[in-house]
């Protein structure tokens, strides 16, 4: 069973930057579909993006297009998660999830996988 460690959270100011990193044991990582999901105080969780195994056709939510990417490096069992250009709203606990599933990739019920998250705050 593979598991994920999320590390690389933090606090930063409006505008600052953040890469995420989800560590995976086991050895089919390479062949999952990833997400980034977040998950603010009294909000739904929400999916970030999610990357397909091959780490082509990216799916990135409205909301952070153009400000976050996210990359995979299957040889180092790792998923990245890039923020930039962060802003208030960005502040959430960050999720990374496994899912051997190629479809309905931003529902939080897709995926099997999770790790335990981590926190991203950004100040105004």
């Amino acid at each position: 069973q593979v598991q994920l460690v999320e590390s690389g959270g933090g606090l930063v100011q409006a505008g600052g930057s953040l890469r995420l990193s989800c560590a995976a044991s086991g050895r089919t990582f390479s062949s999952l579909t990833m997400g980034w999901f977040r998950q603010a105080p009294g909000k739904e969780r929400e999916c970030v993006g999610a990357v397909p195994w091959s780490g082509d056709n990216i799916h990135y939510a409205d909301s952070v297009k153009g400000r976050f990417t996210i990359s995979r490096d299957n040889a180092k069992n790792t998923l990245y998660l890039q923020m930039a250009g962060l802003k208030p709203d960005d502040t959430a606990v960050y999720y990374c999830a496994g899912t051997r599933l190629v479809l309905g990739l931003t529902r939080v019920t897709s995926y099997e996988i999770w790790g335990q998250g981590t926190q991203v705050t950004v100040s105004s």
